[in-house]
């Protein structure tokens, strides 16, 4: 698994679904389709992927951060 942060290249709003789908080893378009499903559910899905397109660094800041240590 890799770190999570939002990649710069394949995401389509914010990079939430792109990051997930490294995360987990599977394709965004799969990820997306998965967070839109859910969208019918009841539950706060939305704001929780505003809420990780927040707090998720971005893939170049989460870099400068590495090479800093």
């Amino acid at each position: 698994m890799t770190a999570l942060a939002r990649p710069t290249n394949g995401r389509m709003i914010g990079g939430v679904c792109a990051a997930l789908a490294r995360r987990f080893g599977t394709s965004a378009t799969t990820m997306r389709w998965i967070f839109l499903i859910s969208c019918l559910l009841p539950g706060p899905q939305f704001l929780l992927y505003i809420v990780l397109w927040i707090l998720l660094p971005s893939e170049d800041k989460a870099n400068k951060t590495r090479e800093a240590w």
